[in-house]
């Protein structure tokens, strides 16, 4: 959900909505569903003991999502191999670390080129069709144009906030606008949480060499 007067994507989840919530999955939670001796139906990530008519459900977790704490990022499986070759290119002509795109793939698509979120962002990092026409990307699902394009972005917001990592992931999220107007990161709980998170997939994907 990128550009530069995109408006931010504010999380606002509760129950099964989770399956909704602003965003792209990045790992899957388990959700338990079952009935008290009242009638009443609960929905809980904790498996509950001595209940015969229990289902269970996954949905997906989400990075930006400050509501998802099913997940420890620093334990997620990361994933150092897939689309080697577009996000090498991609790295070399916007002069951005390999492991930062990964992050922000990561982050935003879990690695699935067909992602869409419920706000219309595509492809692998989650470009909004405005951004995309501004960044030449012809297909948004195609790995290697949106990679591209999203490096291309993401090397837009590290100049124009200096390098900082913190806040060029923050206007990446919640645009460039809203880092600014704030100065520095916005005060909302999708795009901290965001920030978080992709800065421990970040500092991960560097230990590994990725």
């Amino acid at each position: 959900m990128k550009g530069a007067d995109r408006q931010y994507r504010l999380g606002a989840v509760a129950g099964l909505a989770l399956a909704a919530a602003l965003g792209c999955p990045a790992v899957s939670a388990q959700i338990y569903k079952f009935t008290d001796a009242n009638g009443i139906v609960h929905y809980t990530n904790i498996k509950p003991a001595g209940v015969q008519d229990l289902r269970t459900f996954n949905f997906p977790c989400y990075v930006s999502d400050p509501t998802c704490r099913q997940v420890d990022w620093e334990q997620v499986p990361l994933n150092t191999q897939a689309f080697g070759n577009e996000i090498r290119s991609a790295a070399q002509a916007f002069a951005v670390d390999e492991s930062l795109i990964r992050a922000i793939i990561h982050a935003e698509s879990a690695y699935r080129p067909d992602a869409k979120s419920p706000k219309g962002a595509q492809g692998l990092m989650q470009l909004m069709p405005a951004t995309q026409r501004e960044l030449g990307v012809q297909d948004a699902y195609a790995p290697a144009g949106n990679i591209l394009g999203g490096t291309d972005y993401l090397a837009q917001m590290l100049l124009a906030f200096d390098g900082d990592i913190e806040l060029a992931t923050a206007a990446y999220n919640a645009g460039p606008e809203a880092v600014r107007s704030h100065h520095g990161v916005p005060p909302y709980a999708e795009t901290r949480e965001y920030v978080r998170r992709v800065q421990i997939l970040y500092r991960r994907y560097r230990q590994e060499g990725a």
